[in-house]
This record gives C-alpha cells, sequence and structure tokens, in this order.
C-alpha cells in the first residue's frame, strides 16, 4: 500500500463524496482512505456505502469533537507508506498522488512534502504562498504548509506523535497544526520540501463571515505556533504587523466586515503567542499502531 489518506469529517456528506470521486479519478489502485466520522448521525453510511467496492475505505466513528484526534486515530489505522490528510471539502486535480509518489521515489531523504492551496475558481487559494520551490526552514514554514496538502512517510508521522492534539479545530489554538508538525520533523533535521505547484483544491474562505468567525480562534493557533519553535523576526513582523496594516486600511476603505477580520486574526495572534502552553517543549510521545 503505498498511500494512505486519512478524511477527518464533521458535518459534510455530499463534499466528501465529491473527494472520493476525485481521488478515483487519480487511476491508482495502491492507496486506502480512512475517513475518521466524528458526526453523531449518520450522515456519512450512505457515501461508504456508494463507495464500497470502488476504493478500499473504512470509516472509524469517533465521539470526539477535535479534527487533530480524528487524524492521528486515522493514522493509527494507517497501512500506506506515505500519509495524508485531506479536508473533507478538498478535491484531488488529476495526477497529485503520481507526483508526490515520484517525488518520494526519487528521494529517500525526502521525509516530508507540501504544497499550496488552489482556489476553486483557479489560482493559489486562501493563505500567503512562497512562489518558489525548495527545502523548508524555519523562516518559510509559515508560508509553506496547509494541513490537507501535507504528505509524509508513515514511520516519520508516527514517530513525530502525529498532530498536537491542543491545536487545530476544535480546541482554542485552531490552526497551524500542519506547521508545527513540520517543524517537529525540522527540529529532528528531517527533510521537508515545498512544491509549489503540488496543489489541492479547497473552497477559498477569505474575508468571508466564516473566516471573520474563526479569526480569533485560528489567529491564536498561528501565533502558539511562531512562539513555540522561535520563528525569526521575519516572521513576527509578517504575521503581527501586517493584520493592523489591513485594519487600517479596510478602515480607510470603509470596509468595516473586513477590518473586523483582520482585527481579530492579530488580536487572536498574540493571544496565542503569549499563552504559557507556547513555552512548553515541542515534543511529543510517539504514535503506536492500533491493535
Amino acid at each position: 500500500m503505498r498511500f494512505s489518506l486519512v478524511v477527518a469529517t464533521l458535518g459534510r456528506d455530499r463534499e466528501i463524496a465529491e473527494l472520493l470521486d476525485s481521488l478515483l479519478a487519480q487511476g491508482r489502485q495502491d492507496f486506502e482512505v480512512i475517513i475518521v466520522d466524528q458526526n453523531e448521525d449518520d450522515r456519512v453510511g450512505p457515501v461508504e456505502a456508494a463507495f464500497a467496492g470502488r476504493l478500499p475505505l473504512r470509516r472509524i466513528r469517533s465521539s470526539v469533537r477535535n479534527a487533530n484526534h480524528a487524524r492521528n486515530l486515522g493514522l493509527r489505522h494507517a497501512r500506506g507508506e506515505i500519509v495524508t490528510f485531506p479536508d473533507d471539502d478538498c478535491l484531488y486535480p488529476a495526477g497529485v498522488l503520481d507526483r508526490v509518489d515520484a517525488a518520494f521515489a526519487a528521494s529517500p531523504a525526502l521525509h516530508v512534502l507540501t504544497g499550496p492551496a488552489a482556489s476553486p475558481a483557479g489560482g493559489l487559494g486562501s493563505g500567503r504562498w512562497r512562489l518558489e520551490g525548495g527545502a523548508i526552514d524555519l523562516a518559510n514554514v509559515w508560508t509553506s504548509v496547509i494541513e490537507f496538502n501535507l504528505f509524509l512517510r508513515r514511520e516519520t508521522a508516527m514517530a513525530l506523535g502525529g498532530f498536537d492534539e491542543r491545536m487545530g479545530p476544535g480546541t482554542p489554538f485552531g490552526s497551524a497544526e500542519g506547521n508545527d508538525l513540520v517543524c517537529r520533523a525540522m527540529a529532528k533535521e528531517l527533510h521537508a520540501r515545498y512544491d509549489p505547484d503540488l496543489r489541492i483544491i479547497h473552497p477559498d474562505k477569505r474575508l468571508t463571515d466564516v473566516a471573520v468567525e474563526r479569526a480569533e480562534r485560528y489567529g491564536r493557533g498561528l501565533g502558539f505556533a511562531l512562539r513555540r519553535h522561535g520563528a525569526p523576526a521575519s516572521a513576527w513582523v509578517a504575521f503581527l504587523v501586517r493584520p493592523l496594516g489591513g485594519v487600517a486600511l479596510s478602515l480607510l476603505r470603509g470596509r468595516m466586515h473586513d477590518a473586523g477580520y483582520y482585527y481579530m486574526t492579530w488580536r487572536g495572534r498574540m493571544a496565542g503567542a503569549l499563552a504559557a502552553e507556547a513555552r512548553a517543549p515541542a515534543v511529543l510521545p510517539a504514535l503506536t499502531e492500533a491493535g
């Protein structure tokens, strides 16, 4: 088994079917999909039934509503050499798995491969993304990683302890858990690389009502990770000073909605950076395979 795709899901069904269709279109048979279902109802059941026999698919139920708990649970059940964690509303463009397979096959020293988000409308999606590819380091990891476009050797992910379950959706530190995981890999001198042409499609939620609602919580996650891993001054300037510029510019233009987003983002990043938890050592115990 070459790939294990772990999909943590909550509140969606149609989008999961669309993701699975895009995986079938990859034209490969050497992958498995593990859906970790955090729903109280059985909305995912019909999707599972519709794809039974069409691809290797397992569904694991979890009563814990925490995206990283779900990802780690799926990781413990994974059998593939390479693991990845698509969101339940992603789409895989043609050739993604072939591209990843070739990258890992060509470089035995490669442990982590990432790429940017792609917008359904074309071009890059939400976030600030590096335009050049290459090695990831502590200065550029902040513009090189998103959780749904993160591929790791399975033994590497297990040895690192998977995702930190104190971060991510379902916690006060609602983002940057992927950056945190890659930083922990780099701390062990494991090679991580960013490929700007390795793109996975995800709904573009920048400056939407959803983005504003979660801005502070997501900001907390990034501030937490910046402080935890000793980010360089350039990262602090980019992610703490620029939102204030966004506030000022939005106010000048009379865009109160946008100003609110930038302000809540800044406030969250400051709170995350000042959190006591951000000063704790960034080491997690290794995960063990499910029995």
